[in-house]
């Protein structure tokens, strides 16, 4: 037993409320976003199925990497805008299609869909290639910035999702070391949306600034189509075991009782 937790007060504890709290409702809906995605740490999962299942195995990475390889690629040997966008656009209504005619879930597909959409529309509206990344900026900041805002107000993101998986709810904010895991793990990924930003934003200006259809230009649009690739899976991948190692070690008797009815 420790007297330290002992020691500390439950910041949630208090007279019953009306209806479910805001922390309980963001909670469920990020615990069950990981569950689709299989990350549940209070299975007995082996880590590498766990991030295999997270990308969404050989079909998962095709839909991930492929439009965007396919735009690197073919906007670099042509230099032509509209058919690099083209053939990553189709890339990605083609995935979809495969999923929705083999009636499987297809929400990754068409979430895919819909971003290379947007980013394919903001390239064809300014006539700048560089701009095809823009809608993943904005995506990366935003994901960034509210990850880091939940760990500083003491209300980590990971936690919320883990508490509602392992059927804890908010308990863990009564638990220092729980706490305290949580909130490194939160802004772990904050640092890796801003470190994606990081990157790949100078090589956004330098794009910009070398002017539409240069050489230059299109030599830093290949840089930065490489950069965002290399800065997705091979960095999410890694962040996706560490977190479900560290969410595990947290809830030793419940994994082993997991474990346990599982035989």
């Amino acid at each position: 037993m420790n007297p330290e937790r002992e020691r500390t007060p439950a910041p949630d504890a208090g007279p019953p409320e009306d209806g479910p709290r805001a922390s309980d409702v963001l909670g469920a809906a990020l615990g069950k976003a990981a569950q689709r995605a299989g990350l549940d740490p209070s299975k007995s999962d082996h880590t590498g199925h766990v991030v295999w299942h997270a990308m969404g195995g050989w079909r998962g990475i095709a839909e991930s990497v492929l439009p965007s390889l396919a735009f690197l690629i073919t906007f670099t040997a042509t230099k032509n805008l509209v058919l690099a966008l083209v053939v990553s656009v189709g890339l990605a209504v083609a995935f979809t299609a495969i999923r929705l005619i083999a009636r499987q879930p297809a929400s990754a597909a068409v979430g895919g869909l819909v971003a290379a959409g947007i980013a394919a529309a903001l390239a064809l509206w300014t006539g700048r290639a560089e701009d095809n990344f823009l809608w993943g900026f904005l995506t990366n900041g935003g994901y960034g910035l509210v990850l880091l805002v939940s760990a500083l107000v003491g209300w980590p993101l990971i936690g919320l999702a883990a508490g509602w998986l392992m059927n804890e709810g908010t308990g863990w904010r009564s638990d220092r070391r729980k706490r305290r895991v949580y909130f490194w793990l939160t802004i772990a990924w904050a640092a890796l949306f801003a470190a994606r930003l990081a990157v790949q934003l100078p090589l956004y200006f330098a794009a910009a600034a070398a002017g539409a259809g240069t050489d230059a230009n299109v030599a830093l649009t290949g840089a930065l189509g490489a950069a965002k690739l290399i800065m997705g899976l091979p960095l999410f991948a890694p962040m996706v075991a560490v977190t479900w190692l560290a969410v595990r070690a947290l809830y030793p008797k419940d994994r082993g009782t997991s474990a346990s009815a599982g035989e």
